[in-house]
Parts: structure tokens; C-alpha cells; sequence
């Protein structure tokens, strides 16, 4: 018997850290790559990216008007690894985005956001926002053209908000216009308060993960278990080093842009917000005010905090498209919506101009309340078609619904970002 105990081999501290975020055993469906793609992870390992690179800038960076571009000239041509450094940070921002947003997509199509796992749904959205709002905030630090006037952009956009928009844009300035005082507080949120809601809402996360039980399976046979070490853990090392490969060789040939310094006299013709928002601004060149800065944003939001919340037939958590009828529908819808919304912003363009056919009409009727039924009913219709002659049930439905969001989001930005020139008009 002492024989025995003394073979049992003591768990390093490593080990023993690994094993408080995984159990020491785990279903082995739990750790085939495309389970899950590894995206969590790696959403984990570019924050300690964009910490450390964000930590190295800070002890050169200047936050003032008068310093803040130079700052980064300096870092650029006189720090050594510094043009490196700041590559490897603004690239791991821009993958942190786009990650996030295919992690938020996984867990949804995966059916994993339900029971008792709607709370860390709620978690993740935040956890989202929070990805969004580090972005941007440092988007403005290097205090150049391309900087100053996309954060004018936005903040423009937020002045539409009926009743608070000035006052909220204020706050976010700190002034009537982008100045030192909004580069003060974006450096502010980006270097401090932000990093910090981070780590909590991410451990936060990380606890409801394992308190749920790992990642979300189908009600299957359970498969045999396997350990996490070295199973799973050499499987994360794997994802790891192919990230941090790969962004360092991208990171000796890209050269994170650096335009003129800010010129607030000098606005670039087009001037666009950040590249994740350029849906927004996209559907803002449509829509009246009201309807595209506050009740479609506000709209969204309540759907996909209400996700897990909805009442639902069928629930096949860990299932991807709950069903094949989910799968098919939510596939056709995004293509549907794709298309749909293309060709939508090409007749408004071009052909639709209700401002001046319904000119006598108040204006959040004419490019408020008619585009947006011209969009949402013949959607509704496609549907409503689904739900009569596929007998789809509320869950497949509400599925597509979120296909059609999210594809038609995309399909805004995409065309913002790739078809939009001078005046924002589109080059085809």
C-alpha cells in the first residue's frame, strides 16, 4: 500500500493550474478540434498578447495632442523592435474582433447558449462589447488622420440618439469636438478600466465554463473519458504556437497603417468609422437617424440577450443548427439576406429616393418606417414560407432570424468597406 502511494506521481503547479480550468478528465467528443475550433482559447491568448505588446508601447507613448503622433514615430523608427511590437499589437486587435465574433457564432449554431449556460451567453456579449470598445478607444491613440476622423465618425453617430445623443457624445469626447480631452479619456479606458473589466468578466466566463461542465455535447452515449494532460492540453499548445507563429511572421511584413497627423481642418474624402462598425454607418446612409442609430441597434440587442430566454419547442443543446431543417434554413437565410440586402442598397442607391418622392411627409416615415418595411417584410414573407410549408418550429425560425442579422450586418460592412468611394458613393 505505501508502495503504491508512492508512485503516484505529485501534479506540478502548472498542472495543477491547468487542471483548475478543465476537470482531470473530459468526454474525449469534448476535444476534436472542430468541436469548438480552439476559439475561446485563443480569444485567452491574444489578450496576453495585446497586454504585453500594449504594456511595451505604453512606456513610450505619449497621451497628449502635442506628443501622441510623434510618440509613435519614435516607436516606429527609434525603438528597438518597435514598428514590430506595434504590428504585432494592431494585428492581434483586428484578430481578437474577428475571433470573438466567429466564437460568439460557434457557441449560438452550436446550441450552446441554453439552460444553464444562458447566463455565460450573457457573459460573452459583454465580454464582446468590451473586445469592441478596446478597439476602438485605441483606435484613436496615434492621433492621425485616419484615427481622428473615424472616432469623429462614430461620435457623430452616437449625437443621433434621441434625447441623450449629445450628451452621451460629450462624455465620450469629453468635448464639443474629438480633442485632447477624448484622446485623455480614450487612453484612459484603453490602458485601465477596460483591461481590467476584462479580466474579471473573463474569469467570470471561464468559471461558468467549468461549472457548466466543459463544452456543450449532444445527449449521446457518453464516449470513454480521456485525461486533459496531455490530450487536451498538447492540442492547445498546438492552436497556440500556429497563432503566435503565425502573427509574428505577419508582423515583420505588415506595417500597421500611420497616416498624416490628425487634421481637424482636413476631413479624407471618405471619411469612415472603424472597420467593425462600418455596418452602422452603412445603414445610417439609409435610414433615418432614429431608426438606424437607435431602435434597430436596441432592437438587436434585446434579441441576442434574449436568445437563450425564448421559448422554444425543441432544444438540442450541443446539436450545430439544432436540427437539418435548422441547418438548411439558417445557411439559406444568410445567403438570402446576403443577396437580398445587396441588391437593396443598390435600388436605394440609385433608384428609391423616398425623401423626395414622399417630400411632404415627415422624414422618419419616408427614410425611417418605409426602407425598413421594404426590407423586413419581404423577410418576413420567406419566413412565414418556412414556417407553412416545412412546418419549422420556433427554434429553426428564430435561428434564421439571426442568420438574417448577422448576414445582413456583414453584408453592410463589407460593402462600406470594399465598394464605398469618394462622397460614399458606391465605385460600380
Amino acid at each position: 500500500m505505501a508502495n503504491k502511494e508512492s508512485d503516484q506521481r505529485i501534479p506540478s503547479s502548472l498542472e495543477k493550474f491547468i487542471l483548475h480550468l478543465h476537470p482531470n478528465r473530459i468526454d474525449s467528443r469534448a476535444i476534436k478540434f472542430n468541436r469548438t475550433f480552439g476559439l475561446g482559447g485563443i480569444l485567452a491568448l491574444l489578450f496576453v498578447i495585446l497586454s504585453l505588446t500594449g504594456l511595451t508601447l505604453r512606456f513610450s507613448y505619449i497621451p497628449t495632442v502635442e506628443h501622441a503622433y510623434d510618440s509613435i514615430i519614435g516607436i516606429r523608427d527609434n525603438t528597438i523592435l518597435g514598428q514590430f511590437i506595434r504590428n504585432l499589437h494592431h494585428l492581434s486587435a483586428k484578430l481578437m474582433v474577428l475571433v470573438s465574433f466567429l466564437h460568439l457564432i460557434r457557441v449560438y449554431y452550436s446550441q450552446s447558449i441554453f439552460q444553464k449556460r444562458a447566463e455565460n451567453w450573457t457573459y460573452g456579449l459583454l465580454l464582446f462589447f468590451l473586445v469592441l470598445a478596446s478597439s476602438f478607444t485605441g483606435y484613436l491613440l496615434p492621433w492621425d488622420q485616419l484615427a481622428y476622423w473615424a472616432v469623429t465618425v462614430i461620435t457623430q453617430i452616437v449625437e443621433y440618439i434621441p434625447l441623450v445623443g449629445d450628451s452621451l457624445a460629450y462624455l465620450l469626447r469629453g468635448s464639443d469636438t474629438v480633442d485632447g480631452n477624448t484622446l485623455i479619456n480614450f487612453y484612459t479606458l484603453h490602458t485601465g478600466i477596460i483591461p481590467l473589466l476584462f479580466v474579471v468578466l473573463m474569469s467570470v466566463h471561464f468559471w461558468l465554463v467549468r461549472k457548466a461542465g466543459g463544452v456543450a455535447l449532444p445527449k449521446t452515449e457518453e464516449k470513454e473519458k480521456v485525461d486533459v494532460i496531455p490530450n487536451l492540453l498538447w492540442k492547445e499548445i498546438m492552436v497556440a504556437s500556429i497563432v503566435i507563429g503565425g502573427l509574428f511572421i505577419v508582423s515583420v511584413f505588415y506595417e500597421a497603417p500611420l497616416l498624416d497627423q490628425a487634421n481637424p481642418l482636413k476631413s479624407p474624402n471618405p471619411s469612415k468609422a472603424p472597420w467593425y462598425f462600418l455596418g452602422a454607418q452603412e445603414l445610417l446612409l439609409h435610414l433615418h437617424p432614429f431608426f438606424g442609430a437607435v431602435i434597430i441597434p436596441l432592437s438587436a440587442a434585446l434579441f441576442f440577450f434574449g436568445l437563450p430566454y425564448f421559448r422554444y419547442k425543441n432544444v438540442n443543446i450541443g446539436v450545430w443548427f439544432n436540427s437539418s431543417l435548422g441547418k438548411k434554413m439558417s445557411i439559406q437565410s444568410s445567403s438570402i439576406s446576403f443577396v437580398f440586402t445587396f441588391i437593396l442598397i443598390y435600388i436605394l442607391d440609385h433608384f428609391l429616393h423616398f425623401d423626395i418622392w414622399f417630400s411632404g411627409v415627415p422624414s422618419v416615415i419616408s427614410t425611417g418606417v418605409i426602407p425598413f418595411l421594404l426590407y423586413t417584410l419581404p423577410l418576413a414573407g420567406y419566413l412565414l414560407f418556412w414556417y407553412k410549408n416545412h412546418k419549422a418550429n420556433n427554434t429553426e425560425i428564430i435561428m434564421a432570424c439571426t442568420s438574417i442579422l448577422l448576414s445582413s450586418y456583414v453584408c453592410m460592412l463589407l460593402i462600406s468597406l470594399l465598394l464605398r468611394g469618394e462622397g460614399m458613393q458606391l465605385i460600380f
